[in-house]
């Protein structure tokens, strides 16, 4: 009986040890599916940035706003227009940006719905160009003017040097060239770091203009998000199907992505943004806003 036991009791050793060698061989295994998957969510994160990421022309940065934002917006009911404006004051909130909530506060974000949308545009550029963004000459600006999208957002921003004299971005004669800003731009104060030059760019102004007659199928909710988004930062394309679930894939015809409302992609790229180091160059901007996803996501 004695010799019985001490076979059973080898017998199911040998059996722990299989087991334990056959759950080792199979460690690796789940790394790797877990590795994969992190670097995965790294190259979607990358794509998410690189797509929205917009830098402005001279300076080169991602701009965000320093100042409070002070919506408003015309062409709706009266309830619709105090639910999107409050929404876009909310979502600000959540991001991190700055809020003006004094009620007498002067509009930097105007938000238009007009079934004309080409119709503004042509009055912004023939008697507004400012707010059309930088451009380089007429023919910049004329196709800068061009409404290409059901909601579509014009920005005027501002370059800043350490000591906070601010220029704002744009041609302030005909005929002047790019080379020429760029010497104008570099004679203000920096610090002489490659990575952190005490240069920023700032958000200035924004016009969104929305077409509704296209937007009968969407939500209220998920149209006042999607102009939240744009509203907060400038957007370097609109037609790109993003990997990850976000508001900004709404419009993107096929998209499966696509989400009505906005999702912690979303918030996370807009917190990275707002939490960035805005005298950095674009590579390290890049980065924190990337970090901050990656951070967001392990949460």
């Amino acid at each position: 009986m004695g010799n019985k036991m001490r076979a059973a009791a080898t017998g199911l050793i040998c059996l722990a040890a299989v087991s334990g060698a056959a759950a080792q061989g199979a460690k690796p295994k789940v790394e790797s599916v877990t590795v994969t998957g992190e670097r995965e969510r790294a190259e979607q994160i990358k794509r998410f940035v690189e797509s929205f990421a917009a830098p402005t022309y001279l300076l080169g940065k991602l701009a965000r706003w320093e100042t409070g934002i002070c919506p408003i917006a015309a062409g709706l009911r009266p309830a619709a227009i105090e639910f999107i404006v409050q929404r876009l004051r909310d979502n600000a909130k959540l991001a991190g940006a700055p809020v003006n909530d004094k009620p007498d506060c002067r509009a930097n974000i105007e938000i238009v719905f007009t079934t004309t949308p080409q119709d503004l545009l042509d009055h912004v550029r023939n008697d507004h160009a400012v707010y059309l963004g930088y451009s380089r000459n007429g023919a910049d600006a004329d196709r800068m003017a061009r409404v290409l999208h059901p909601i579509q957002a014009w920005y005027t921003t501002a370059s800043k040097d350490i000591v906070g004299i601010t220029k704002i971005d744009k041609s302030r004669t005909v005929g002047l060239e790019l080379e020429d800003l760029q010497i104008a731009m570099a004679m203000g104060s920096v610090t002489g770091l490659r990575t952190r030059d005490g240069r920023r760019s700032t958000l200035y102004h924004v016009i969104i203009a929305i077409d509704p007659a296209k937007l009968a199928e969407h939500e209220i909710g998920g149209i006042a998000d999607y102009i939240s988004f744009l509203a907060l930062s400038p957007v370097a394309s609109l037609d790109r199907c993003q990997q990850l679930a976000s508001v900004m894939n709404m419009l993107v015809p096929g998209c499966a992505a696509a989400a009505n409302q906005m999702t912690p992609n979303d918030l996370a790229f807009l917190r990275g943004l707002y939490r960035m180091t805005l005298d950095g160059n674009l590579g390290l901007q890049k980065d924190g806003i990337s970090h901050e996803m990656k951070e967001e996501a392990e949460r």
